[in-house]
Formats: structure tokens, C-alpha cells, sequence
């Protein structure tokens, strides 16, 4: 039966089910007297949704409060072991698969290094290498926490790249600073054995799980309007404002910000990320005179780096290193200045490795900058601080994908269906290479 806005009864009975699961998620535990007003549903609504969640073990009591001369009123709250999620955060560093249960509580997780890179060198990272270390992560982790396959919501992946969502080859990612064109990546993680055909895959941009987690549960809670940058090797960014909740990832680091300048590693130049990345940051120190490790990784060279600059002794900084990083501080302010002025977000958070690593000191420098070169108004209503939630800040963000799209669909599991066959563009693509 259809109502008169064209919803029928069962998607009354889902938006039903998902306000309940929402609000017992964020503001949890609730009594079924307190959902009521929170929810906007009556009383009678409230028990019927609660009735089927606790049956379905998707809720579970969790104890009592008094109420005002009545019976004690029994608390409620999401069941944490009733499902599971695996976020994913193919870094340019490592690839890192963590297990989530419902309360996003990590269960396992593994890490896969990357070969390192050379400067100066452009690393083409193989697709196949990348979903093997992903399908890998995904068994090492189910088995360390002893979980059914069964019971997993969902994948979630953060990549860098834009992601297109295509009919015959679900996300397809084009990452041409790490040399990917078009590869069918989600087609390539189905049929593993892992997991069954029916667990979905949420394939996005990693500055976009990032820019979900910290909007959850980390420095952007409460904000309307907010950028999340993810400061890594290179730069990008997730803007969420009020006609976009769940934010929409943008190639902020090929914004060009020196006509004719550096050759940026996606081909143009004069792009942020050729001046404000973490590879081209060290780039730049080691152009210039710096002594970077050698035959290491950006994360410990950029620790050299820091500790060349600001001597924990309160010894002489090194110049080379602290005028290289002066410069990058200003070229990242005058970055968050076109974001300033382009959305006027509430709150801009940096997070990612580098960022996190760079720290609030660098931070100052920056936050003066971006507040120097946008117009004032914006800039006078702007927070800019470091996110809150660490370094796998996109890893819970790849994993809220799968649990976010679970409460939409009321906490209903998705039916079986058949792994599609390869499309006729792939299946040559790989003809080609095993030819």
C-alpha cells in the first residue's frame, strides 16, 4: 500500500527502523520513552521498531534509570557484536585493514608496507599488488578476531584518486599520480573467497573517509559547513556542507598555485601538491642542500626533517630545513585561503600522516597564512586546527561507509547476488598484459 507522498508501508517500517538505529548510535543508551521525541515517532512506533530490533539482536538492554514516580525505565543501546565492518586506507605508504564491530571498536587490523620511493622518482604502484594486499588484509584480520565472514556489514576503502561509481565495473579509480587509469578495483576484490558475494564494497577517496570520520566523531562534530584536508605525500580534500552531508572529495592538490612552476607528479605544473605533498616537501629539502635517510621512507625522512628544524635540544635549527618548511607553511595557507574563500566552511581540520606529523607548531604558521591571503569576512569565522582522531582517522572513516549505508537500510542485511562478469574494456585490459 502506497502513501500519499509515494512511500509504501515498508519504507515507513525502514525510515522507522533507521531513526531508531541512528539515535541509539549517537546518543545512546536511550530509553523507548526518550526515543519518542528524539526520533519524532509515537509511542506505539517506538515499540514496534524496538520490538523487531531486540529480536534481531541488533539492540540490547543496558540497564534501567528511574523515572519520575513510575517504573524504572530500561535502557537501550546498538548490540556492538552484531556485525562487523572492515575499513580500508590504501595509503601511498602502506595499506592498512582494520576489523570494526558495530561501536567502532578496532578488532584486528593488518599493515602492509609499500616498496619505498626514490626522489624524484614517480612509483606507478601495480593495481594487482594493491587489491592482493587488500584481499590478504581482509583474511588476516577476520582470522586473528575469529569472525564470520557472514557477519560483515561491509568494505569500506579510502584511496587517493577520483573515484567514478560504474554500472558494469562498480568504483573505478583514477589515481594518475600513482599511475592508475580506469582500474575496475572493486571488480578485482570480488570472487576472493574472503568474503561472501553479497557484502558490499564502499570504494571512495581517502580524503572523503577522512573528512566522514572526523565529521562523526572527531573535530568536525556539530560543524555544518566544514573542510577536512588530508595532508599525506600529496594533498587533497573533503568539503560537507549543508546540500552535501556526507561530503564530496575535490583535487584540491592540483590546484595550480605557480603559473609554470614545478612539475607536479600527476604531469602539470605548478599544482599545490608539487610545493605542499610530504614527497615533494622532502623533494624540496633534499634540492636545496637537506641530508634526508637514505633508502628510507617519507614517514622517517620527514622526522629527520622536523628534527633538522626544530632541535628537541633547543640546539641551532638547521636553515635549509626550516626555510624549506617556512616556504611549504606558506604555500599550504594560501592553499586553505582558496578553500576559504570558495566555501566558507565553519571549521577547516588537517589530519593525514604528514599533517598529524607536522603538528600544531607548523600548524600556527599555516593558520596565519590561509588567514593573510583570504578575504576577511570568511576568514574571520574560520577554524583551522589538526583533526582529532590520529592516523586511522580514514581507515573508521572507509568503515562508517558500510555502517552508514546499514542504518539506511534500517539495519537490513543485503540479499545474495551473483559477482557481475568483467567488462569487455577490462577483460582486453588483461588479455593485453598476459599476452
Amino acid at each position: 500500500m502506497a502513501a500519499h507522498n509515494g512511500r509504501n508501508v515498508r519504507d515507513l517500517r525502514r525510515e522507522n527502523r533507521a531513526a531508531v538505529l541512528r539515535r541509539l548510535y549517537f546518543d545512546g543508551p536511550m530509553s523507548r520513552f526518550s526515543l519518542g521525541p528524539a526520533t519524532g515517532l509515537s509511542s506505539g512506533s517506538i515499540s514496534n521498531v524496538v520490538a523487531e530490533l531486540l529480536t534481531e539482536e541488533l539492540v540490547e538492554e543496558a540497564g534501567s534509570i528511574d523515572s519520575d514516580g513510575g517504573r524504572p525505565r530500561t535502557l537501550l543501546r546498538i548490540t556492538p557484536h552484531s556485525g562487523h565492518m572492515i575499513g580500508v586506507d590504501v595509503g601511498e605508504t602502506r595499506v592498512r585493514v582494520e576489523l570494526f564491530d558495530l561501536s567502532l571498536a578496532e578488532r584486528a587490523r593488518a599493515d602492509r608496507p609499500l616498496p619505498t620511493r626514490g626522489a624524484g622518482r614517480r612509483v606507478r604502484y601495480d593495481s594487482e599488488l594493491i587489491a592482493g594486499h587488500i584481499r590478504d588484509g581482509i583474511a588476516e584480520v577476520l582470522e586473528a578476531a575469529g569472525r564470520d565472514p557472514a557477519r560483515i556489514l561491509g568494505v569500506g576503502i579510502g584511496v587517493p584518486g577520483i573515484v567514478e561509481h560504474s554500472g558494469e565495473d562498480g568504483a573505478v579509480v583514477h589515481g594518475q599520480p600513482i599511475g592508475w587509469e580506469a582500474v575496475p578495483l572493486e571488480r578485482m576484490l570480488r570472487g576472493s573467497g574472503h568474503l561472501p558475494d553479497e557484502v558490499p564494497y564502499f570504494i571512495e577517496n581517502g580524503a572523503k573517509t577522512l573528512g566522514q570520520a572526523e565529521m562523526w566523531f572527531g573535530a568536525g562534530r556539530g560543524a555544518r559547513n566544514a573542510v577536512v584536508v588530508l595532508f599525506g605525500s600529496g594533498v587533497g580534500a573533503c568539503v560537507v556542507t549543508d546540500d552535501v552531508e556526507h561530503g564530496r572529495a575535490v583535487e584540491w592538490g592540483h590546484l595550480t598555485v605557480r603559473v609554470r612552476g614545478r612539475r607536479c607528479r600527476c604531469g602539470a605544473l605548478g599544482c599545490l601538491e608539487a610545493y605542499a605533498g610530504a614527497e615533494a616537501l622532502l623533494e624540496r629539502w633534499q634540492e636545496a642542500g637537506g641530508q634526508p635517510p637514505p633508502d628510507t621512507d617519507e614517514e622517517t625522512a620527514l622526522t629527520a626533517m622536523l628534527a633538522a628544524a626544530y632541535p628537541a635540544d633547543g640546539g641551532a635549527p638547521d636553515p635549509v630545513a626550516a626555510a624549506v618548511l617556512a616556504e611549504t607553511a606558506e604555500y599550504l595557507g594560501a592553499g586553505l585561503s582558496d578553500l576559504i574563500n570558495l566555501f566558507q566552511p565553519e571549521r577547516i581540520l588537517v589530519g593525514g600522516w604528514a599533517g598529524l606529523q607536522l603538528g600544531a607548531r607548523f600548524l600556527d604558521s599555516v593558520r596565519g597564512h590561509a588567514v593573510s591571503y583570504a578575504l576577511p569576512y570568511p576568514s574571520g569565522r574560520v577554524g583551522i586546527d589538526l583533526g582529532a582522531l590520529g592516523p586511522d582517522a580514514v581507515t573508521v572513516g572507509a568503515a562508517i561507509l558500510p555502517l552508514a549505508a546499514f542504518f539506511a537500510r534500517g539495519g537490513r542485511r543485503l540479499p545474495p547476488t551473483p559477482a557481475p562478469e568483467p567488462s569487455p574494456a577490462w577483460r582486453a585490459t588483461l588479455d593485453t598484459r598476459l599476452a
